[in-house]
């Protein structure tokens, strides 16, 4: 029963986080230990399932699929997708500054947790992590911008954003923001569309089919240098996170929803007097060291999401 409700407040954790343009529920997966049993787990789903099936009729499905672990994760998320993501849009409306100061300290720390299980740095690292950081900074330039919302771009933009849900570092949120469809969706959760949800769920089920299988053979195959690509994603997603910046370019997405094209990133000071709004610098800064520390603890006590578990590979 600790398992599962341990699991159920870390599903919870990730669906607050995929709520937030610039945060990834990828990186609390990351910081609670539980990432790659999660890749390896949702790999699972597919014809060898059927096979489980037939072996060992519904507990062997039930076992093949690890459900134990998914489902409480999936009902914490599903929870906190219907609560708790209410609560971190409201305050990404009225009090931004501030909740991007404690996701850019939570953030930057779980770059430093994830360093930590590189065994030995060396010189050719360093070009891993640019190749990260460059991939999570140009991915959003490279994606449709539709002018409408038809079925066919929701689907898309499901399978997109929850692939990139899936990569630490990479917020399935802002890359919806940049197609122009998370307003789009956060309203279909929120008034409980049922033809938008499904559109949208078709096509994370098919991102989750594929990207999961790409994930779990880079790390079989590529562990260490996928990790260091993961760390340049981490930090690569911190500008989107930076509390004191000011929008310079946009366009208008769906239903005249503003998408950002580009910001101009201030000192505290600097911010104050070119956007005219208070730096909130102390209260920022503390919530950056509560994101800082809540990390690092969290790190400390939860395994290594790196010591490959056998009984889901």
């Amino acid at each position: 029963m600790k398992r599962y409700l341990t699991l159920f407040f870390k599903g919870a954790g990730m669906g607050a986080a995929d709520a937030v343009p610039g945060v990834s529920g990828g990186t609390i997966a990351f910081i609670t230990g539980i990432y790659e049993e999660l890749i390896h787990s949702i790999k699972q789903f597919g014809p060898s399932a059927i096979g489980a099936w037939r072996r060992g009729g519904t507990m062997g499905l039930y076992r093949h699929l690890n459900l134990a672990f998914l489902l409480p994760l999936l009902l914490g998320i599903a929870a906190s997708v219907v609560s708790v993501a209410h609560l971190v849009t409201w305050l990404l409306d009225h009090h931004s500054l501030l909740l991007n100061a404690f996701f850019f300290g939570l953030v930057l720390a779980s770059a430093v947790v994830v360093a930590r299980q590189v065994s030995q740095w060396r010189w050719r690292h360093v070009m891993l992590l640019v190749l990260g950081i460059c991939m999570a900074l140009w991915l959003p330039s490279l994606l449709p911008a539709p002018t409408e919302t038809s079925w066919w771009m929701l689907t898309l933009a499901g399978a997109i954003a929850i692939s990139a849900m899936l990569l630490p570092g990479v917020s399935g949120s802002f890359l919806l923001l940049v197609m122009g469809f998370y307003g789009t969706v956060m309203e279909g959760i929120k008034s409980i569309d049922i033809a938008l949800i499904a559109t949208f769920g078709a096509g994370c089920a098919i991102g989750l089919m594929v990207f999961s299988r790409v994930l779990s053979w880079l790390f079989r195959h590529y562990r260490e240098g996928t990790l260091l690509v993961l760390i340049g994603f981490i930090l690569g997603s911190l500008p989107q996170l930076w509390p004191w910046r000011e929008m310079v370019s946009y366009r208008l997405g769906s239903g005249d929803q503003i998408v950002p094209l580009d910001y101009r990133y201030l000192m505290p000071s600097d911010y104050s007097v070119i956007t005219g709004e208070p730096s909130h610098l102390v209260a920022a800064i503390a919530l950056m060291i509560v994101g800082l520390v809540l990390v690092m603890v969290i790190g400390e006590r939860s395994p290594s999401p790196f010591q490959e578990d056998r009984t889901h590979v």
